[in-house]
């Protein structure tokens, strides 16, 4: 099956191993399995039904929606025909969704749903190029009348009837297929300007997956949950890439939802998600156990240590004593596996994380319990993975080694740069970027990393976010944020001091646990606004820091900081759709509170609360705490 287009590799898979389970989905309830030989129809009466709608060669389809099967159904018939496909994040504003469609040049747009379909007749005239609008969900829809808008059902039912007219349509065209086509635009999360469509061949991706399965092998009998957006490059790898070259089983979960229900349920043999979700996993555990009666907690408070040197025996690559080994199979027996269990863990060979750095104790917490987590580091540019650590190789603060085929070094000014068949063709009507991007079939990634004597790449963060203070101190806010949100109680936090005589920080709490918390002591709160305004968080959150404060460099450590009156959005710009911090957009948005932070002259009252105007003159309060590290403690 080499050198095949992914429509060509089904229609193998269709013939070799048609009744092979090649994904499922739970609806109402029931999990409602289809082979190989559905998939390919299924597949094929969409894209004779694309086909009477006019989708011709090189054309570009997008997708919105939440992960269906129906959206894997449009990418692979809208490739049938040599046309291209375009994820867009479901949770995307109208304005984005324009920006994208016209950058693009989508003719047809493949929706789930009438919240999505609104929002195109919303941005109707910016996108002139669309000709047509198909929908998969039709509650709703009823009264939609519109030649140019389809139910998903309705197309391929006319692909059905074109076949019947036209037999040796759709294999001519599936023929034409070549291994070097651009298979999809996959948009760039834009954490510095607007997203630029990277253009992926099915080369690109495949070779990727290749590559990674020859030392991380996944089986046709493994199982894998699509639950993150497959807009996300990372999960276009896995699912698309990854399941058509493995022929492992695909699970949709029932809704966006229910996933970690699901993911018990399902009990996944590999998984692929950024930080947060391992981060939110552990989050939610540690409040669980806090919460505990004392017998689990004792429990835990013996099996703990253990797991933790067992954890560590491994990242060092030291031999157990059989005390050890024994005292861990108790621990496993009574504690680590009812955690894997629970979390859905339990026969995952192994983890993948990447996108964002992934902090050592939420590391050393999955491989304290038996969950074989790994980092990746890649780019969209270059099909999602180049990097990733290896079983038994697990270096905490690196990100892996290059996998076989991809070529690492560093620039002198401390860039990383990476060479492979899987760094991608450029972005689409842009060549200005891509000369920029990609020189002499080196990918300039944008960050800064070193390599050690081993081969192990790291990361320090992106070039431009590397924060040099006015003392001439280096560091990297990334590092300080991770070890901030291994707090249970901080969802995010932004790290600032370039060019300012110390470090501050920006804290969105953590609604949900620290709202559990204030429940617990009996502290009453209404909105997000009024419980991180509380004096008593207020505390909670500065123990956090000077907990952190005290395992950082004395020069990076955290002078104030301030808990934000509001979450950080997507909606509002401030995050990407990979929940990654917009960070030049929020030091932007909110200049004039960081001016506060370090003013001498602020005014603040005895509840430590901070008044200043923001860019629009709105006088704003929040709450602002400074830190004395030599006494250690804060004062308002």
């Amino acid at each position: 099956m080499s050198n095949m287009t992914f429509p060509q590799v089904l229609r193998e898979k269709s013939k070799l191993n048609g009744s092979k389970v090649a994904y499922r989905e739970k609806d109402f309830g029931i999990w409602n399995e289809v082979t190989y030989q559905e998939y390919f129809d299924h597949v094929k009466a969409f894209s004779l039904g694309l086909a009477k709608l006019g989708l011709t060669r090189e054309e570009k389809l997008a997708i919105i929606g939440d992960n269906r099967p129906e959206w894997v159904i449009s990418e692979l018939a809208a490739q049938s025909l040599g046309g291209v496909a375009v994820g867009i994040f479901q949770e995307a504003l109208p304005t984005e969704i324009a920006y994208i469609l016209h950058n693009c040049e989508a003719t047809i747009v493949v929706v789930e749903d009438q919240e999505q379909v609104d929002k195109l007749y919303e941005i109707k005239e910016k996108i002139p190029k669309v000709k047509t609008i198909i929908y998969y969900d039709s509650r709703g829809m009823r009264e939609y009348k519109d030649e140019n808008l389809f139910f998903f059902d309705d197309v391929q039912e006319l692909g059905r009837t074109f076949d019947k007219e036209v037999p040796s349509y759709f294999e001519n065209e599936i023929n034409k297929g070549v291994y070097e086509d651009t298979a999809i635009l996959s948009y760039t999360s834009g954490t510095t300007g607007n997203p630029k469509g990277t253009m992926l061949s099915y080369r690109n991706l495949f070779d990727m997956a290749r590559s990674l399965s020859s030392f991380d092998p996944l089986s046709e009998s493994d199982e894998y949950l699509s639950f993150l957006p497959l807009a996300w490059i990372g999960e276009q790898m896995m699912t698309i890439a990854m399941g058509l070259y493995s022929g492992m089983t695909i699970n949709f979960p029932e809704e966006p939802s229910t996933v970690l229900e699901n993911l018990r349920e399902i009990g996944p043999h590999v998984m692929f998600s950024p930080p947060r979700i391992y981060e939110d996993m552990v989050s939610k555990f540690q409040v669980r156990i806090q919460d505990a009666g004392w017998l689990k907690r004792k429990v835990y408070d013996w099996c703990k240590p253990i797991g933790e040197k067992v954890a560590r025996a491994k990242f060092n690559k030291e031999e157990l004593s059989l005390t050890t080994k024994m005292k861990y199979k108790v621990a496993d027996y009574f504690l680590f596996s009812a955690i894997k269990d629970h979390l859905g863990l339990l026969r995952v060979k192994r983890a993948y994380t990447g996108g964002a750095p992934l902090g050592p104790d939420v590391f050393t917490f999955f491989h304290s319990i038996g969950v074989n987590v790994k980092s990746i580091y890649g780019q969209t540019e270059v099909s999602g993975i180049a990097i990733v650590h290896r079983d038994g190789d697990i270096k905490l603060d690196s990100v892996g080694i290059p996998i076989p085929g991809t070529e690492v070094k560093v620039s002198d000014k401390g860039e990383v740069l990476i060479r492979s068949s899987s760094v991608c063709k450029g972005y689409y009507n842009n060549e200005q970027s891509t000369a920029e991007t990609i020189e002499n079939g080196w990918l300039h990634t944008g960050d800064a990393g070193r390599l050690d004597e081993e081969g192990h790449l790291y990361i320090i963060d992106r070039l431009k976010d590397v924060i040099r203070l006015k003392t001439g101190e280096m560091f990297s806010p990334q590092f300080i944020e991770n070890k901030l949100k291994f707090s249970p109680y901080i969802q995010e936090a932004v790290a600032t001091g370039r060019d300012r005589p110390y470090v501050t920080a920006i804290i969105n709490i953590d609604m949900e646990n620290v709202g559990r918390w204030a429940e617990k002591n009996q502290i009453g709160y209404t909105t997000y606004t009024d419980l991180s305004s509380k004096a008593k968080v207020l505390e909670l959150i500065q123990e956090q820091v000077n907990g952190v404060n005290q395992t950082l460099p004395e020069k990076a450590r955290i002078k104030k900081f301030v808990l934000l009156y509001k979450e950080l959005d997507a909606d509002d710009e401030e995050l990407t759709r990979t929940k990654k911090v917009r960070r030049q957009f929020v030091a932007k948005k909110y200049e004039k509170l960081i001016e506060g932070i370090y003013s001498e002259n602020n005014q603040i009252d005895v509840e430590g609360r901070i008044r200043y105007r923001d860019g629009n003159e709105q006088l704003i309060q929040t709450t602002l705490r400074v830190i004395f590290m030599d006494e250690g403690e804060g004062a308002a």
